[in-house]
């Protein structure tokens, strides 16, 4: 599957039931106590209830906290299958180990640090956390952040504000972060907003460079409930044409690099490239068209005009020079001509 392909699935299922990504696979499991456990506490464990099965269960790296309920199954008789709330201090009180803190563990972090202390009282303990109630409303953060996961949506939150929380872009980042809401919550207030390729929300990609050299810039949008905030690995720049080295090359952490400096990373130009007819072919946001600028490359070599900056997903082509041209086609009939001219004199020499 491509890339893209893969985020459709992805931000699809978010967008269709965002609480599957906590769901956990429970499988029966019997436990048996262990000798000598206390009088009450060492009664065999029941079998805990069946739930769906999903074909790829995700474990969420969400850090609970106050007001998250949570459901435990597989303690035996004890617990049974119970859900709790985590009080204000972070702590749940649970029958046999008693009070356990709770808030600051993932949902998986708790889930260990409950087996290793039932282990005191039952043989290899299978228990199985899952979180049913949030303390908030989520947003995801999905990609190439530094931080990426489910955070609670508390009070009203920016997206800088919220980039800030996840540590802000990876090194390897691509400088276009992309959003997305589902329709029901409401839509994305700006001009270049369209409805995603499911049809059950809008995105919006929004480059990195405005929300950073900017003061309140429209696209700092107020994050809603349930928005996915997705960002990619860096895009690269592309050389063609008469180029020493074409292909791809990344960016890295820059948001941008000069023509001269991608085509000096090429190994430079081929001597029959048209430097003054270069051209880049830049992508238009949320379309498949790209736009086309002319840059005259001998010009920036030679240190004259503005640059102008390469961006993630541009193409940097480098024609062949006409005049090269036409003298390979001038050679193509010459030296056919010229060798059979040759071969008259050879073969009138060896006569004589």
């Amino acid at each position: 599957m491509k890339p893209e392909g893969l985020w459709a699935v992805i931000l699809t299922a978010l967008m269709m039931n965002p609480h599957m990504l906590f769901s956990q696979v429970v499988q029966q499991q019997t436990q048996r106590p262990v000798a000598g456990a206390p009088a009450g506490q060492a009664r065999p464990a029941v079998q805990p209830a069946q739930v769906p099965q999903l074909a790829e269960p995700l474990r969420p790296n969400y850090v609970l906290g106050p007001g998250d309920v949570i459901q435990i199954r597989g303690l035996g008789e004890e617990i049974g299958d119970r859900t709790f709330r985590i009080e204000d201090k972070g702590e749940i009180d649970l029958p046999v180990i008693g009070i356990v803190r709770v808030a600051g563990l993932t949902v998986e972090q708790f889930q260990t640090e409950l087996n290793t202390r039932m282990s005191a009282f039952y043989v290899n303990p299978r228990v199985i956390v899952t979180l049913v109630q949030f303390r908030s409303e989520p947003v995801f953060f999905v990609g190439a952040f530094n931080a990426p996961g489910i955070y609670p949506l508390q009070g009203r939150r920016t997206l800088v504000e919220m980039l800030t929380l996840v540590g802000g872009l990876a090194p390897n980042a691509s400088r276009r972060i992309r959003l997305t809401r589902r329709k029901e919550i409401g839509p994305i207030n700006l001009p270049n907003a369209v409805e995603d390729s499911s049809g059950k929300g809008m995105t919006i990609e929004i480059p990195f460079n405005v929300l950073s050299r900017d003061i309140n810039p429209p696209e700092d949008l107020v994050l809603m409930p349930y928005d996915v905030v997705s960002v990619e690995k860096a895009e690269l720049v592309y050389l063609t044409g008469e180029v020493t080295r074409p292909g791809g090359y990344e960016l890295g952490e820059k948001e941008s690099v000069s023509a001269v400096e991608m085509l000096s990373l090429a190994g430079g130009a081929t001597p029959n490239a048209d430097l003054r007819k270069a051209r880049i072919l830049r992508p238009i946001s949320n379309t498949g068209r790209r736009a086309e600028i002319p840059v005259n490359l001998k010009d920036k070599l030679e240190g004259a005009g503005s640059e102008i900056p390469l961006m993630g997903g541009d193409v940097l082509y480098l024609p062949r020079n006409s005049a090269a041209e036409r003298w390979n086609r001038v050679l193509l009939i010459a030296v056919p001509a010229a060798t059979a001219v040759l071969v008259g004199v050879l073969v009138a020499g060896n006569q004589n």
